[in-house]
């Protein structure tokens, strides 16, 4: 029976890989059509199948829905006022011309923390073609290490809702993910980032100028650097708050204050209300500029919302359907650690549709069950593991490969060259500084 429900499972998977990659279905789609599969291949009533779908996609989304929407408009907010670029200039004049990989790092860092990675680098790239104008340098020492920023905040670090679907999968603690990731991003952004940089952009030297320049639509104030760097932190500061706070003697409601104040949907709201005051009201918007632009951000947000609402009703039919039990059976006799596993099948997925999303949160669905009967497993670097799987080996299937080709002017070749390798070497060095960090922790 055990063979028979692996088989089906795998099936499943190819259901969803075929849908995305070669159907061209919608990903909410396939996985909806692998998770109706795979409860009819496996057995389950058809009443059960769809109770398990409902209970599911609620139990993922119950905590989700709040946390994408808010992240997405504090990321649009910070795009269209500004103060992205106001950061990213800061590090440019900080660390000088001869620094220049290093203050790209940062900026790609820093500003990936409240946006989705598309919109960093729609917000980056443009600063990155006219500093490579300016400073005649290859541009790949310039761009590298600020994609590697972006693309690992994105990958790993709450709350972007990769990590926030996997720490909802998995019941991590998000204050814990957060610290953990934090130390782990940094180091792997800089050997993938300003290191990787320096000995690719003497291999590679593209020919073609960079030509997909988006003009700024700003045309107000542009916020102070200092008020820039404190709307993007506030959100991380309020859920730090509210991990440190239970190990400091506080009174019993102040402790109780920091902990509400840094739940993560709380978090992003202050946060959101202090950006419409900081970045919007005082630079020169006005009610109707700002209902307009917490409009425009919600809408893209649909589409992720539905992708990690069926990956956890992929999870939820895993579990009754008996498979997840079958897979946690299979680990132990492989001894196969939790942590290698979600790597693994993030990675597997990853590649063959493109969307770190759908890898994430299919990934986390099935290794969920697995240690659900486990003691010891560290959940929090389990979540990091998972999305370093989902950034290995971005190739021509994965939007990212075409925007970072067009945006810097690279042929196919180039990018992978550059861009492949670099979101493998993201994956590979964050996924060895977990497993390195398991064995102390």
């Amino acid at each position: 029976m055990d063979i028979y429900l692996l088989t089906v499972t795998f099936l499943a998977i190819v259901i969803v890989i075929l849908g995305v990659s070669w159907w061209k279905w919608h990903a909410f789609i396939s996985i909806t059509v692998a998770c109706l599969f795979l409860g009819v291949m496996s057995g389950l009533s058809m009443d059960k199948i769809a109770g398990a779908y409902e209970t599911g996609v609620g139990n993922v989304l119950g905590h989700l829905v709040g946390i994408l929407a808010l992240g997405t408009i504090l990321g649009k907010l910070m795009s269209d006022s500004g103060a992205g670029i106001q950061v990213a200039d800061f590090f440019v004049r900080l660390f000088g011309t001869k620094k220049l990989p290093w203050a790209m790092l940062l900026s790609g860092f820093i500003i990936g923390i409240p946006v989705f990675f598309e919109v960093g680098v729609v917000i980056l790239l443009p600063l990155v073609i006219s500093i490579r104008k300016t400073t005649k340098q290859n541009i790949l020492l310039i761009a590298l290490p600020v994609l590697a920023g972006l693309s690992i905040v994105h990958g790993i670090v709450p709350p972007h809702p990769g990590a926030m679907t996997a720490i909802s999968i998995y019941n991590a603690n998000i204050g814990r993910v957060l610290i953990y990731a934090l130390i782990i991003a940094l180091p792997t952004a800089i050997i993938a980032g300003p290191i990787f940089a320096k000995w690719v952009h003497k291999r590679v030297i593209p020919n073609r100028e960079p030509d997909l320049i988006r003009p700024s639509n700003i045309s107000y104030n542009l916020p102070s650097t200092g008020i820039s760097f404190f709307v993007i932190l506030l959100p991380i500061i309020l859920i730090l708050l509210s991990v440190v706070a239970p190990y400091i003697s506080l009174p019993n409601s102040v402790t109780e204050f920091f902990l509400f104040i840094g739940s993560p949907v709380v978090a992003l709201l202050i946060s959101c209300f202090v950006a419409f005051y900081l970045l919007g009201f005082r630079q020169g918007m006005d009610k109707e500029i700002i209902k307009k632009l917490v409009d425009e951000s919600i809408l893209p947000v649909g589409s992720i919302i539905l992708i990690i609402g069926a990956g956890g009703a992929f999870k939820q039919i895993l579990i009754e359907s008996g498979v997840g039990d079958s897979i946690a059976q299979m680990s132990e006799q492989l001894s196969l650690s939790p942590i290698v596993l979600a790597f693994v099948v993030a990675g597997l997925i990853r590649v063959a549709t493109g969307s770190a999303t759908v890898a994430l949160t299919t990934a986390a669905g099935i290794v969920s069950p697995v240690i659900a009967h486990m003691s010891g497993v560290n959940l929090e670097l389990l979540v990091i593991a998972t999305g370093a799987g989902s950034l290995m080996l971005s190739h021509v299937n994965d939007a990212g490969f075409w925007l970072v080709k067009e945006y810097l002017g690279l042929t196919v070749k180039e990018t992978f060259k550059t861009w492949t390798v670099l979101e493998t070497l993201l994956a590979f060095i964050a996924f060895g500084i977990v497993l390195l960090t398991n064995t102390f922790v």
